[in-house]
């Protein structure tokens, strides 16, 4: 596919353009959607967010789509796919009840779970016999995170698979790297999917990319398997609003310090002193913290303050849970 605009189509085709978004865990998807979305790049568009948790966080960054549709607690390639099909259909019913083209919908965005293949998702799209009447799978976009990607690409499966799935990526937090190791990765992502479109992001703003200096070498791409501690999973802990915010900012340190390569992504909404904050982390880096609006009281059941998930494996859901009553005792 061409490095282009999304939704060049043929003008006699009327089916709602659907752009795919997936990324490892924490590689910056919807960060790179909410600068989308802020520039109107997608024009009239529908947002579908599905995350892994029961409890979703996402939605809430994403404001300035025409509407959003929630998908939590399954990836939409595996156990939430019918979900999945159940919400495109009805948004396909909605718009097709429209008389006037001119209040339909130009595109819907779906950004997948970081645990989701997105390759699954667009066969499941394609094959399924009311959405290939109504909607056109217009590309594949997948984030890659240039601090970490190196060393998911070495052991994860999931990773390549998302990769090698992609029309166009996405390489993330760009300014967070040297030089080198980003033309390493870029050499290795051109030998998994040498037909994809390279861009780059700062924070969701697009950054030109030099070219690749000539005989640069990839990294190493030894077979992986399944990872033998099991399958990835998330893990809901909730937070008491009087929780000693020193106690338990030294948990948490401690805890990536300690389960670092087992806890992939680290993120939720609480409420602190100083507003509704974000709290984010991608294996042992902790982003910075960010103040979020107030939630307008019609939209109260779209998310669920002070949740935080921890996604990740080799460890017991409870035991998260323990560690943290230990440090604080605030927690149910």
């Amino acid at each position: 596919m061409t490095d282009r605009t999304p939704g060049a189509a043929p003008q006699s085709d009327t089916r709602m353009r659907l752009t795919v978004l997936g990324g490892y865990l924490g590689s910056g998807k919807t960060t790179w959607l909410r600068h989308q979305l802020h520039v109107g790049a997608f024009g009239r568009v529908h947002v579908v967010v599905n995350e892994a948790a029961e409890t979703p966080v996402d939605d809430a960054l994403l404001g300035r789509a025409e509407g959003i549709t929630l998908l939590a607690g399954g990836c939409c390639c595996c156990v939430g796919r019918p979900a999945l099909i159940a919400a495109l259909r009805d948004l396909c019913d909605a718009r097709s009840r429209l008389s006037a083209a001119d209040d339909r919908l130009d595109r819907i965005v779906l950004e997948t779970s970081g645990l989701a293949d997105p390759g699954a998702i667009v066969a499941a799209i394609q094959t399924d016999p009311v959405l290939i009447n109504h909607i056109v799978v217009d590309e594949t976009v997948v984030t890659v995170d240039a601090i970490h990607a190196l060393a998911q690409l070495a052991g994860e499966p999931l990773g390549r698979r998302q990769i090698e799935a992609a029309d166009r990526l996405v390489l993330t937090k760009v300014d967070a790297v040297d030089p080198v190791t980003l033309d390493t990765l870029r050499a290795t992502l051109k030998v998994l999917n040498p037909g994809a479109v390279v861009a780059a992001s700062v924070r969701g703003e697009g950054l030109a990319l030099p070219p690749l200096p000539p005989g640069t070498a990839p990294a190493p791409l030894p077979p992986v398997a399944e990872d033998a501690r099991g399958p990835i999973t998330p893990t809901r802990l909730h937070i008491d609003p009087g929780i000693d915010w020193s106690a338990f900012t030294l948990w948490l340190s401690a805890l990536l310090y300690a389960r670092g390569d087992d806890l992939v992504r680290v993120k939720g909404v609480v409420r602190t002193p100083a507003g509704r904050l974000l709290i984010q982390t991608v294996r042992r880096v902790v982003q910075s913290p960010e103040i979020l609006p107030e939630v307008p009281p019609e939209q109260g059941d779209m998310r669920e303050d002070d949740t935080i998930v921890f996604i990740g494996r080799g460890y017991r859901p409870e035991d998260l849970g323990r560690s943290l009553r230990h440090f604080t005792g605030r927690t149910s």
